[in-house]
Formats: C-alpha cells, sequence, structure tokens
C-alpha cells in the first residue's frame, strides 16, 4: 500500500480511464482509513474496516457536515498552508478545510479549467466576487486570483463593486475580440444584469458559481440562466461547481449540466437509504470522489440533490431541507 501522499500527488493527473480511476481510489481509501482518524472512526460506527470494503463502489462517504465539527486531516501533526472555509449565513457553523499543499489545488483548477476552455493565457478573466473578496479563506477567491494572474492579460482582475468599469471593460474587450470569462457570484450577476443592458458577444463567457448570500430571493438555476441569457444577450450561462470540501471544480457549458475533470466522479444516494446508490437520471443526494483531496478525505457525501446522467455529466437541482444555505450552490425555488 502506498505510504506517502507523493505517490497520489505523481498519478491523480494521469488517470484517464475509469480501472485507473478505480484503482487509484481503492488506494487512497486504504491510505485515508490508515491516516485519517475521524474517517476511520466513521468506519468503525459503520462496523466497517479497510479490508472489508474491496470494490469502489462499496466505499463510504463521509458526511461533509463533519468539515463543521472535525479537523478532517491525514496530518493533524502537520502545520497547515492554509484553512479554506465556507461562506457564512449568520447564525450557522462554518466548514473549515485544512490544505498543506497549494501546489496540489492550483495543480487540480488548472488543469481542470483548461481541459474543459483550452489555455488560461488565451482569456481576460473578470473576477464579481464582492461577497467573498469581503473575508479571508474563500477557496474560490484563491482560485480566481490565481486563474488572473496566469492568464497574463493587463486587464484581468477583481471587479467588487466598479460596475459601471467593469461594463466598460466587457464592452472594450468585445470591441477587440479578446476571450473573455466574467467569474461571478450569481446574486452580483443578477444585480449587474438588472442594471446595465449589454450584449457581451461571442468571444465572452458569463459563468457563475452560485450563491445568493441571503442577498436577493433564490431562483433555480434555470430560472436564474434565463434572466442571464436575455440581459446579456446570449444563449448560454455557463457554471462552475465547486465547494470548501473539494480541492477540484466541475464546469458546464450551459443547460446545468456539470462536467467533472477525469480525477472526480459523481454518484447519486439514495435520499431514504445514504448507503445505497439509485438509477442513472433518479434523483438524490449527490456523492463526490475527488482525488486531488489526498490529505483529506476525498469520499464525500455532499447536502446537495442531484442526479447524473448516460454521458456522466450530472445537474444540481438543490439542498436537502435540513441543509444549511451555503454560497456555492442554489436552492430549488
Amino acid at each position: 500500500m502506498p505510504v506517502n501522499t507523493q505517490y497520489f500527488k505523481d498519478k491523480i493527473f494521469s488517470v484517464s480511464t475509469p480501472a485507473q480511476f478505480n484503482k487509484l481510489a481503492m488506494e487512497l481509501f486504504k491510505y485515508q482509513c490508515a491516516n485519517n482518524a475521524l474517517y476511520a472512526r466513521y468506519l468503525n460506527l459503520l462496523g466497517l474496516t479497510a479490508d472489508m470494503v474491496k470494490t469502489v463502489d462499496k466505499i463510504p462517504f463521509l458526511p461533509i457536515e463533519f468539515f463543521k465539527t472535525h479537523n478532517v486531516s491525514c496530518k493533524e501533526s502537520e502545520e497547515t498552508v492554509i484553512t479554506f472555509t465556507s461562506s457564512s449565513t449568520t447564525g450557522l457553523q462554518t466548514s473549515a478545510h485544512p490544505v498543506y499543499d497549494l501546489d496540489l489545488y492550483e495543480k487540480s483548477f488548472t488543469k481542470a479549467f483548461e481541459l474543459f476552455y483550452g489555455p488560461i493565457d488565451k482569456y481576460c478573466i473578470l473576477g464579481l466576487l464582492p461577497s467573498y473578496l469581503e473575508r479571508e479563506g474563500s477557496s474560490l477567491v484563491y482560485m480566481a486570483n490565481k486563474l488572473i494572474k496566469l492568464s497574463k492579460h493587463t486587464d484581468s482582475g477583481f471587479y467588487l463593486y466598479d460596475t459601471d468599469r467593469l461594463v466598460l471593460k466587457i464592452e472594450e474587450l468585445k470591441e477587440r475580440g479578446q476571450k473573455t470569462i466574467v467569474l461571478g457570484v450569481s446574486f452580483a450577476l443578477l444585480d449587474l444584469a438588472e442594471r446595465y443592458n449589454v450584449s457581451i458577444g461571442d468571444n465572452c463567457i458569463i459563468m457563475e458559481t452560485g450563491g445568493m448570500k441571503g442577498r436577493r430571493k433564490e431562483l433555480t438555476r434555470a430560472e436564474m440562466h434565463e434572466k442571464l441569457c436575455y440581459a446579456f444577450r446570449t444563449k448560454h450561462i455557463h457554471s462552475e461547481y465547486g465547494m470548501t470540501e473539494m480541492l477540484s471544480q466541475a464546469y458546464s457549458k450551459g443547460e446545468g449540466r456539470y462536467e467533472c475533470p477525469p480525477w472526480v466522479k459523481v454518484s447519486i444516494r439514495d435520499v431514504n437509504d445514504p448507503f445505497s446508490k439509485i438509477a442513472v437520471g433518479a434523483t438524490g443526494g449527490v456523492n463526490i470522489v475527488d482525488l486531488a483531496n489526498i490529505d483529506s478525505c476525498a469520499f464525500l457525501a455532499t447536502s446537495d440533490l442531484g442526479r447524473v446522467f448516460d454521458d456522466n455529466t450530472f445537474e444540481i437541482l438543490g439542498r436537502f431541507d435540513y441543509s444549511d444555505v451555503r454560497g456555492c450552490n442554489l436552492l430549488v425555488a
């Protein structure tokens, strides 16, 4: 069995087949059982040991709520480089994800972005993430800041509340034919759409990251995208799906259908039996295997509701009624 994290770091981003994914997932499962005390204890409470789990589809998923109450770590005795924290709704506890290797996180989001969109330095990245920039510990802000730097474009940057300048910049970049991504939290994009009438053209992508943050009435993703498409005169709104508890992201180029990079896999569990998976196309709780989560836990039972399709894309439909409202996802109206 692999005894150090470097083994996984050397293999994660070369995964290209289901067989490779399954092999590495099983090895990481055994490693985390041996090194993550919380995960081992969780399995023990389920009456399981690592040796009893023979195949990937039998690996138990750790509820992400544990990131709010425990230190989910394989390296509890080591000092973290950074701890990513979730956005907070008043009175609700936040999640904390200890990170020991920022190079791993940067490789994960850079390779995923370029897998779906091509070289970053071909784009101008315009960030509209007001509430996230106003607090520390946001993994989304860290990612956006790094993408802005990697773009090497003089106009790339965060625009916070300077929407007049942002609109002028979108129009200027449109005239120059520059490929552009406006990466924005949902409520800020909706505010922008209501204040301005902007035709973004064919070279600009509006990418929402979710999140109403209690700033506006919650909308379904379809309702929100319809409003944004109309305001920006575009056929598709792109989306980024990520969360504090993950070191990887999935992307949608329209219609709310997400694709994962090869080192991430999504499955759906029965809402009434969290240890049973359900058929393709049926709605249930979203489980995620994120192989980039080497030092925490790669097997996550999220609070999102969704469904997976035959082509391995997936859709997020909302959240469990008892779940906290968090910044990365939308509620069903």
